[in-house]
């Protein structure tokens, strides 16, 4: 029998949970009717999707009505970033962002779009463990800005941003917040009125549920311009026929992170542990990424100077163990993380960076297992780079 895989990539995607696909198996067969039909077939696709509407509205303490389903975080960053500034713009209350620089690419991206079409987009930079200053949010607002999305958790190094301080400060002065909680759901409490903030997004496929599937939510009366044109669905929001099966399985996987958080994180946070004391222990020149404290559970990323990341992915790869090199996004991509870039890190520290993150199936066999794949992997490497970086006439 093959050995089984060491997985401790689950930032980057997690299993369907099998009472999630319980939940999905009948919209998968039998009730396979458009939602947008009006005949009987039809009624009982729409009643589903709206009974999944409803809860998820009481899982992330908003309205129905708020809700719009995507086919994931990427669209519903987008959706947000764009849709708002743009509604915000053509009501002439101005052309000013505010982001942060350690935000996920849909994020950034998406200004990055916005700066083509003429706003101003400030990046706020972080602190050494990637915290953005709600003081900083509050001096770079001006009269033209028109729109602050802050994620919730970084999702390359796991720590949590002060997302109801800052959506407090925004409040204040009546500009619109948003913020990308893809990393948070199963980790922190999800709530839309806690958080105080104007829109969120989330996707499925990071906490049990189906991939290709995701939500926005975006508050009563918040100016939005929709992205596509072409139909009616999700009040002409986001047309477009909706996946009923992903949307039904994506709020029986919010409903069941929501219960379970507390079992989850206590689990994730013993696993995390031992694994960092683990990695201090047997490869003491390796440095931890990010905050100490205030950071999700079930991610460390950790840097183990002198080697390639890229490099020692493949090999622990091929030792059997999944890890990710950053944001599963950009993982085909030879530069150094961003987001380590933002935190002050040398281009060796960063472009040394692994992120390990524990699901609720990981167990301590899998952590004692990997430890002993990193104490082999990783000095060996060290010393091949070394030597060919010696005999290159280099050194």
């Amino acid at each position: 029998m093959p050995q089984r895989r060491i997985y401790l990539d689950y930032a980057a995607t997690s299993p369907l949970d099998p009472r999630v696909v319980e939940a999905m198996l009948p919209y998968l067969t039998d009730v396979y009717g458009n939602p947008s039909s009006l005949h009987a077939t039809g009624r009982r696709a729409r009643r589903a999707l709206e009974d999944a509407r409803e809860q998820i509205a009481s899982t992330l303490a908003c309205q129905p009505t708020e809700i719009l389903f995507t086919s994931g975080g990427t669209e519903s960053d987008n959706c947000a970033v764009l849709g708002i500034a743009r509604a915000q713009r053509a009501a002439g209350r101005g052309n000013h962002v505010i982001t942060s620089q350690i935000e996920h690419h849909a994020v950034l991206h998406a200004c990055a779009q916005l700066e083509a079409e003429g706003f101003r987009v400030t990046y706020l930079p972080v602190d050494a463990y990637g915290l953005v200053d709600p003081h900083a949010v509050a001096a770079a607002l001006s009269d033209n800005t028109v729109l602050v999305s802050i994620m919730a958790v970084n999702n390359e190094i796991g720590t949590v941003e002060p997302v109801p301080e800052i959506a407090s400060i925004c409040r204040s002065r009546d500009v619109p917040m948003h913020t990308d909680a893809v990393q948070a759901m199963g980790n922190l409490e999800v709530s839309v009125a806690t958080w105080g903030v104007d829109a969120l997004s989330l996707t499925a496929h990071k906490c049990y549920g189906p991939k290709g599937v995701g939500l926005l939510v975006l508050r009563q009366g918040l100016p939005f311009q929709p992205l596509m044109a072409g139909g009616g669905q999700e009040r002409e929001q986001r047309p477009g026929t909706e996946n009923v099966a992903a949307i039904v399985g994506m709020a029986a996987a919010l409903h069941i992170a929501h219960e379970e958080r507390a079992d989850r994180v206590a689990h994730a946070q013993a696993l995390r542990e031992r694994l960092e004391q683990g990695i201090e222990t047997r490869l003491p020149w390796a440095q931890k990424n990010g905050h100490p404290t205030r950071r999700v559970a079930n991610i460390s990323n950790v840097s183990f100077p002198g080697v390639s990341n890229e490099i020692l992915l493949l090999r622990l790869d091929l030792a059997g163990m999944d890890v990710s090199n950053g944001a599963a996004c950009t993982s085909g991509t030879v530069e150094p993380s961003h987001v380590l870039r933002a935190l002050g890190k040398s281009d060796e520290v960063a472009a040394s960076a692994l992120r390990f993150s524990l699901g609720k199936d990981t167990s301590h066999a899998d952590i004692a297992a990997a430890l002993e794949i990193l104490e082999s992997t990783v000095p060996a490497l060290r010393a091949e780079t070394a030597v060919t970086f010696e005999s290159s006439g280099l050194s």
